[in-house]
């Protein structure tokens, strides 16, 4: 045996006559969770943009007058192992010149950018390999503190 109140289980009412509910379709979609996804991820994105400048930890030496620039090229990465990358893809130093041509067809430059404590030697290889191709090396460094 069911019971229903106040003829809410379809049966008759008032009067025997039966009252139909009409139940629409859903026809709006609250997007408020979606734009609060978006925005926090845009924040996520924004605090760790600059931390994923570069993904190899490299200590560049510091000197004393650094000059700013702001132009998009090709980073040739000497670590203080040794590992020689480009654009962070580990390249062979023999196979430097002809892969850099492969990648960058057009390029005029190149940065090179060295760990301080990575020895002479394999940091003039470079210089000389990429020079070899006809491009202007410039060196990446930072700028040192004027207080100290």
């Amino acid at each position: 045996m069911g019971f229903s109140l106040n003829g809410s289980a379809g049966g008759p009412v008032r009067g025997g006559s039966f009252r139909r509910r009409s139940v629409g379709a859903l026809s709006e979609i609250n997007v408020v969770p979606l734009v609060d996804v978006v925005l926090v991820l845009l924040i996520i994105f924004m605090l760790t943009a600059h931390v994923m400048e570069f993904g190899l930890e490299v200590q560049v030496p510091k000197v004393k007058q650094v000059r700013d620039s702001a132009e998009e090229l090709p980073v040739v990465t000497l670590t203080r192992n040794g590992e020689l990358y480009l654009n962070e893809s580990p390249v062979n130093i023999h196979r430097l010149g002809e892969e850099f041509r492969r990648r960058f067809p057009g390029a005029k430059a190149v940065y090179v950018r060295a760990d301080a404590q990575t020895i002479w030697d394999p940091i003039a290889q470079v210089i000389s390999v990429l020079g070899e191709q006809r491009l202007d090396v410039r060196v990446v460094t930072q700028p040192a503190d004027a207080g100290r």
